[in-house]
């Protein structure tokens, strides 16, 4: 069985059906098809700048504080993860993701606390609708202090 054609377009699609019992049915398409592609920039690199511990009273030293400074290149971040796991970087211990605005420049501070003192890898993640870019760094947390 065979569809319909029409000759007054030159863009026209031109389609045909073959009903073959042993395989199926087959669909063969002519004609000129179009679509749109979108280029963005995305977020070319991060990089985590400075690190620093919050000093507190001690009625607040339950947990540390540390402030992360982050820059990063390319198109600006809609949302942050931090993934805070083992030494070895393999056992995550948490992950936490916040929602950012920036509107100007890539610079900004994350502040992240830590139950206890210890070596911890850190990955920190920005991302927005088309691409994600991640840096990573060891921090040794030991009592309100970290390196």
């Amino acid at each position: 069985m065979t569809g319909a054609s029409s000759n007054s377009d030159p863009s026209a699609i031109v389609e045909s059906m073959e009903d073959n019992p042993d395989e199926g049915c087959h669909i063969y398409r002519n004609g000129y098809y179009s679509s749109g592609i979108s280029v963005v920039e995305g977020i070319l690199e991060v990089n985590i700048i400075q690190m620093t511990s919050i000093q507190m009273t001690e009625s607040q030293a339950e947990n540390s504080l540390v402030d992360f400074v982050v820059t990063c290149q390319g198109s600006l971040p809609t949302d942050v993860c931090t993934v805070v796991s083992d030494p070895t970087c393999q056992v995550s211990k948490s992950v936490v993701c916040d929602p950012v605005d920036i509107s100007d420049e890539c610079l900004l501070t994350i502040r992240r606390s830590f139950e206890e003192p210890g070596t911890y890898c850190i990955n920190i993640t920005l991302g927005d609708d088309s691409s994600q870019a991640l840096a990573s760094a060891l921090i040794s947390v030991n009592g309100g202090e970290s390196t």
